[in-house]
């Protein structure tokens, strides 16, 4: 035994696993959970723009065309109008009540685990390439220098004000969720806002507070967001109207506790950068995200050109934002207009007497686009298991057992029950649209039976799904914490109060709600 005084002991300390390992595992999971869970499916519905017909798709996938009326529509018990079909307010087929089946078992293979992996890579193309793209912007802007001079720059004017940017960040990206659902389109705003948080003295967990919770705060409480409330509204025959002053009077005290936390935590890594949560990984953080010195025969100081390229860089954002928002930009248009920053940005840093050079701009582009393949291929990764509960048909299933367990309950009662079975689904579906169209026709009809308006079971979808997003390895966590190298559990450690809050305060909301209306 050693007399030594200073040496300490070691403690055993459970490392979680990678997310790689943990989305594989997650993918054997699934498989196995097609031969144990019985197959079963909803008749779904959906509009063909070409002829002007509804089609009707049974379990077992006959098809059969019929008249876009009200009247069909009366008949299927889909409470929607015609209008949302036709005018392309609902894309998605739709699941019609009281038409679930039980179909022979449908058990994915052994090789379907790393056939979903690929299949599920393939079908997040668009995101991934944006990705790229994006990767690739970045690269060209850091070797060009504009980085290192920009945040030198900007230190010196935030010295001793380093929350405001926190605040501002985090009330903007929560305006972004609650209006047009911002959350995977955030993650282009790592970039540009990590490397300023770290020479403020911050931490990854500050990163993604700032950006990835608060734009998931926003859409948690969506007012107007036309991927979640709209779309769910209009599966479940409503308008999207109703029960937003609920919404946004929740937002604003749901905004308030975010701010107040992130803001305890931002305070206690400032004075002890020992106190932060991913403290074991913050020298391989900031080796990848912190901007170092690039001056070697490059233009000294904060020149016309490289405050030209951050124009242009910062620029792109509120652009992405715009064309979101207010030209329905999905990711293969929002990767084209980066791209051609980047080809602007290029052209500026390559020419010149401290240019890069042509081999100079492209490397770089190509460096910048190579550090973010895991992040893009965890994204594949965890589409591939929603891949596999859809093709086990299981996910129906489920769907209907959980229908089933709130029928016949008091008004308070049912609507908690919604409530957690929404945070179930959030796991098996992460798509919020998605999770709409399957759920909202077969579970918003169920509010009529105890008699409480159908819009509080919307707001029930919003408040379950998110709280499980912020933890559900099967959506956008994942990528986010690939991107800046963090822990699942550090980041668990530090979320787990934002969804024990959104849960216990949106229930009281949701009673509140049905007390009132009753």
């Amino acid at each position: 035994m050693s007399d030594n005084p200073t040496v300490k002991k070691r403690h055993f300390k459970l490392k979680m696993p990678g997310a790689f390992f943990i989305l594989f595992i997650l993918t054997v999971v699934a498989v196995i959970a097609t031969w144990t869970i019985p197959a079963g499916s909803y008749s779904k519905l959906s509009y063909n723009s070409a002829n002007s017909e509804l089609r009707l798709q049974n379990p077992h996938g006959h098809v059969t065309s019929l008249p876009a009326t009200q009247q069909e529509l009366d008949k299927l018990g889909v409470k929607i109008k015609i209008g949302q079909f036709k005018s392309g307010g609902i894309t998605q087929a739709v699941s019609v009540p009281h038409t679930y089946e039980r179909l022979a078992q449908h058990p994915a293979k052994l090789s379907d685990i790393t056939g979903s992996m690929v299949n599920g890579t393939i079908e997040s193309v668009d995101i991934m390439i944006f990705i790229f793209v994006l990767g690739g912007l970045i690269g060209v802007v850091k070797a060009s220098g504009a980085f290192e001079t920009g945040l030198m720059a900007l230190t010196k004017k935030t010295k001793g004000h380093e929350f405001l940017l926190i605040f501002l960040v985090s009330v903007l990206l929560v305006l972004g969720g609650t209006l047009c659902g911002i959350e995977e389109e955030a993650v282009a705003f790592y970039p540009i806002l990590v490397p300023v948080f770290i020479a403020m003295g911050y931490d990854s967990i500050v990163s993604v507070g700032a950006i990835f919770l608060a734009s998931s705060v926003g859409t948690s409480f969506s007012t107007i967001n036309p991927f979640s409330v709209v779309i769910a509204s209009n599966a479940a025959g409503i308008n999207f109207t109703e029960g937003i002053m609920w919404r946004a009077g929740g937002l604003v005290i749901a905004t308030i506790f975010l701010l107040f936390y992130l803001h305890w935590y931002s305070k206690k890594v400032k004075a002890d950068p020992e106190f932060s949560y991913t403290w074991d990984d913050h020298e391989e953080f900031n080796k990848m995200w912190s901007v170092e010195s690039t001056s070697g025969g490059q233009e000294t100081g904060f020149t016309f050109r490289k405050k030209l390229i951050l124009i242009l860089f910062v620029v792109t954002f509120p652009i992405m934002v715009w064309g979101v928002m207010a030209k329905g930009w999905w990711f293969p248009t929002m990767a084209s207009s980066f791209l051609t920053f980047a080809i602007i940005i290029m052209f500026i840093a390559g020419t010149g007497k401290y240019g890069l050079g042509e081999t100079g701009v492209v490397d770089a582009f190509v460096a910048g686009s190579s550090g973010l393949v895991g992040v893009s291929l965890i994204i594949g990764l965890a589409r591939g298991i929603n891949l596999v509960l859809n093709n086990g048909l299981i996910s129906d299933t489920i769907l209907q057992f959980a229908s089933s367990l709130v029928t016949h309950m008091s008004g308070p009662i049912f609507i908690i029950v919604m409530l957690l079975i929404f945070f179930v689904l959030g796991f098996i579906v992460p798509s919020s649209s998605g999770l709409a169209v399957l759920s909202m026709p077969i579970l918003a009809p169920l509010a009529d039976t105890v008699n409480i308006p159908r819009f509080v079971v919307v707001t029930a979808y919003q408040f379950g799904q998110y709280a499980m997003l912020f933890l559900a390895p099967t959506g956008l966590v994942m990528a986010t914490l690939q991107m800046l190298h963090m822990r699942y559990s550090h980041w668990f450690r530090f979320v787990w109060p934002v969804v024990v809050f959104l849960l216990v305060f949106g229930g009281g909301i949701l009673v509140t709600e049905v007390l009132v209306y009753k």
